[in-house]
């Protein structure tokens, strides 16, 4: 199969080429070769791809950044995701779509189900939710992928900037009443792979089992490097003044 994978250079994004490429036919582009809010760009570089299915995980991705930035965050992860989504319609190709479990509140406190009614509360969810409404009304071979808590061997993410600021600072304050599930990207593809070949479209849940805080993730982050130094003070999300609003409960059930 032809697969183009949008994002290519970022965590996931990498993971995917890496993967798939072990049975398929894989490109991938970036803002190097072509920009997803440019329609009239982005439009021809999938045509001349001409891939059966596109992955498109670029996305503005800085949470709090999105707050400050209303725009560009809806230019990114909406209006580029509407003009992905056009360039599969014409080539009917399918689309995977990269959403969030933060397209829900964080009030439900037992794991959010496919069938939960969407309800973000900040700018980066509003605007992904935005993306999924796209790929829903214009792509008809589509899956929406919700995932969580993102780590990987590629890009920035939470285990390696723990590691980092263990060696820097003394103390770490960490928000301990947010919940979620770390979920390892080399796995994520792994399962999206699954999920493509069954050609159930559809919105998903995916994501690794079980659940913590911030807080101790961290500390288990420390635990298994072997890491001694750096004390993890647990904190509220109030105390550190961050501009979005992060839901405080995502867990998703995924099975």
């Amino acid at each position: 199969m032809k697969i183009l994978v949008t994002g290519c250079n970022g965590m996931l994004g990498a993971e995917c080429m890496a993967f798939l490429s072990r049975e398929h036919e894989v490109s991938g582009i970036d803002l190097d070769d072509a920009d997803i809010t440019d329609r009239a760009q982005i439009m021809e570089t999938v045509a001349i791809r001409s891939p059966q299915l596109v992955i498109h995980t670029a996305a503005y991705t800085d949470v709090d950044g999105c707050e400050q930035h209303p725009d560009r965050a809806y230019k990114v992860n909406a209006i580029g995701t509407q003009n992905v989504a056009l360039a599969c319609a014409r080539l009917d190709a399918t689309m995977v779509y990269i959403s969030t479990d933060f397209v829900f509140n964080g009030r439900k406190k037992q794991p959010y189900i496919e069938f939960d009614e969407p309800d973000p509360k900040s700018v980066y969810a509003r605007s992904k939710l935005a993306g999924e409404q796209y790929v829903r009304s214009l792509v008809n071979k589509g899956f929406i992928v919700r995932t969580s808590w993102l780590f990987g061997k590629h890009g920035k993410n939470f285990v390696e900037t723990i590691l980092r600021l263990a060696g820097e600072r003394d103390e770490l304050r960490i928000v301990s009443d947010q919940i979620g599930s770390p979920t390892f990207a080399g796995d994520l593809v792994q399962e999206m792979a699954r999920l493509i070949a069954t050609g159930a479209y559809g919105i998903y849940h995916l994501s690794n089992n079980g659940s913590c805080s911030w807080f101790d993730y961290a500390r288990k982050i420390l635990e298994l490097a072997h890491v001694e130094n750096g004390q993890v003070v647990p904190i509220s999300p109030e105390a550190l003044g961050r501009p979005a609003v992060r839901p405080a409960f995502s867990v998703r059930r995924t099975s």
